[in-house]
């Protein structure tokens, strides 16, 4: 007898409805266990494989394991797979392939019923998601606070010692936030020695993952998918201890003010990261900067690195979690502390580089000695403190910082030129420099642009601005003075 022939009997006599509510009360008793027991419990009926695919996380369950790439695809192209039983399930796809000699309505019957008690668990988790998302958003706060000893007592995850932190910002974080969770499926209880923490403060996403010091860039990839998928930039920052979690929330932020539509998720490492830094002469450039912020403690170093990584006082405050008011403050402190003009667009630029910079070598006298040989006579007294505003000479007058200044802005037409580093002086802003350069704005935002197109750059980024600020000064031969900009009459300009 044919299983075609089989179907339809076995679907309307007393044997077949028997047989399916078999079915449905084993299915029902695994989902009282876990969603993986019901995929499992669905797979067994089937003779074959059931996977719930998640659009974010990829293979939620999958029974057996090896079959979850083939549920992925199986979801995403379905008319590929036309073997396959699909339903939507809580927020993703359920796919079931049975054996051959499954009939084709006990399959259908074992994924509607699976489904089914799938959207069950889900509003089940929806109802209690609301108190559990306030729990992590209080967690959070803790942590921020200090009070990691309570964080991980209350997870009873005393041997996680380590946070990585994301801050996402977009158009509608409620919604992200749901999927990520669904996608994370976070729990209070570490598993597999990590326990992520997830809450919106402040008109953003954080993300939190404790864990042992090794990051296995789960959450990373998840993050990386939910930010393409819902329009969101994103700042990472971590490994780092827990007791440093502040830290790695400010440096989060300063990285997503980096992201792009191209580069949805930015590093803090990558942040600033510089191609002119490894062409310095490593000596000479670690005591430069460890003379010039010798006056400054850790801590000053770091409201410094994010405001600069910012690009404004604002952002640098919320960054750090601290008023727009106390910022600047503080800012004003540390420019007496420096003796510098931290408002001079040149200052700035050299600030970030000696905050950039690696530990002196201390012992290391390679560099005087020299000095004294290639000078015939003992160099003079010990110097006095660094300024900030000039360099110490033979740091960015060298072959090698020429060459990477004209392949960063030669070839800039010089009405483009001086407009840049007008805007540069002026700190990125558009109508004060429009105001020098005695151009209409749209004009000077038209010029950026082209500016941004032969740079290759993101000119939206503070570091980046910081380092083409440095590479037109090691490249002028003139002074780059508004006064010498091309004109022909009015305010247009004549190309050279």
């Amino acid at each position: 007898m044919s299983s075609t022939g089989t179907t339809d009997h076995e679907a309307t006599g007393p044997r077949g409805a028997r047989h399916e509510r078999d079915a449905a009360d084993r299915l029902l008793r695994a989902a009282t266990r876990s969603g993986a027991h019901l995929i499992a419990e669905a797979a067994s009926l089937v003779q074959g494989w059931a996977v719930l695919a998640d659009p974010i996380a990829g293979a939620v369950y999958s029974t057996p394991a090896a079959a979850a790439a083939d549920g992925v695809h199986a979801a995403a192209a379905p008319r590929e797979h036309p073997h396959c039983t699909q339903r939507p399930a809580a927020g993703a796809v359920l796919v079931l392939a049975a054996a051959p000699t499954v009939p084709p309505g006990h399959a259908c019957h074992v994924a509607t019923t699976t489904a089914a008690l799938l959207e069950v668990r889900g509003q089940r988790a929806a109802e209690l998601r609301g108190e559990q998302m306030r729990l992590h958003t209080t967690l959070i706060r803790l942590l921020l606070a200090g009070h990691t000893a309570a964080v991980t007592e209350t997870l009873g995850a005393n041997r996680l010692t380590h946070v990585t932190v994301y801050r996402l910002s977009g158009v509608d974080l409620p919604t992200a936030h749901e999927v990520l969770w669904r996608a994370v499926r976070p729990s209070l209880a570490p598993y597999a020695g990590a326990c992520t923490l997830m809450g919106r403060r402040d008109g953003e996403l954080v993300v939190a993952e404790l864990h042992r010091g090794g990051d296995d860039g789960r959450i990373l990839r998840l993050v990386s998918r939910l930010s393409e998928r819902q329009h969101l930039l994103a700042g990472m920052a971590g490994p780092l201890p827990l007791a440093e979690m502040p830290t790695a929330h400010s440096d989060a932020a300063a990285a997503r003010h980096s992201a792009t539509p191209d580069r949805r998720v930015v590093p803090a490492d990558a942040v600033g990261a510089s191609r002119l830094t490894p062409l310095l002469p490593i000596a000479p450039y670690a005591r430069w900067a460890e003379s010039v912020l010798r006056p400054l403690s850790p801590v000053h170093q770091h409201l410094l690195l994010v405001w600069l990584r910012t690009g404004s006082k604002p952002r640098a405050a919320a960054a750090l979690g601290l008023s727009a008011g106390t910022v600047r403050a503080r800012i004003r402190d540390l420019a007496r502390l420096l003796g510098a003009d931290l408002e001079d667009a040149t200052v700035r630029a050299h600030l970030l580089l000696a905050l950039r910079a690696p530990a002196p070598a201390h012992g290391d006298d390679s560099d005087s000695s020299n000095t004294r040989s290639r000078s015939g006579s003992s160099p003079p007294g010990p110097p006095g403190p660094a300024r900030l505003e000039s360099l110490p000479d033979g740091l960015l007058d060298t072959e090698a910082v020429r060459t990477w200044a004209i392949g960063l802005v030669g070839g800039l037409e010089p009405h483009l030129r001086i407009a840049l580093a007008c805007w540069l002086r002026h700190h990125a802003r558009t109508a004060p420099a429009a105001a020098e350069l005695h151009v209409h704005r749209t004009t000077l935002a038209g010029w950026l642009t082209q500016c941004a197109e032969h740079l290759a750059r993101n000119l939206a980024d503070a570091t980046v601005r910081a380092e083409i600020h440095l590479a037109l000064t090691a490249t002028r031969t003139g002074p780059d003075d508004p006064a010498a900009l091309p004109r022909r009459g009015g305010r247009t300009y004549r190309r050279l």
